[in-house]
C-alpha cells in the first residue's frame, strides 16, 4: 500500500510513484519483457514505461486528507 496526503499528487510525487512502479516490474517480469522486446524488435524502455503505467493500477492507495 501507499500512503499519501491530497497535496501530495505534484509531479515529483507522480514521478516517484511511477520510477516505483518501474522497479515493480523490473523485478518481477524483467526476464519476460527483456525477452519479449527482443524477439518483436522493440525498445525496452518503452515497454517497462507501458508496464509500470499498467502496474499503478494494481497498487492499493490511501489517501490522508
Amino acid at each position: 500500500m501507499i500512503y499519501l496526503n491530497f497535496t501530495d499528487l505534484n509531479e515529483e510525487t507522480q514521478e516517484r510513484l511511477i520510477a516505483s512502479s518501474k522497479e515493480d516490474v523490473k523485478e518481477k517480469y524483467g526476464k519476460d519483457i527483456m525477452n519479449y522486446a527482443t524477439k518483436h524488435n522493440t525498445s525496452l524502455d518503452k515497454m517497462l514505461d507501458e508496464e509500470a503505467l499498467r502496474n499503478l493500477y494494481s497498487y492499493k492507495y490511501i489517501f490522508n486528507i
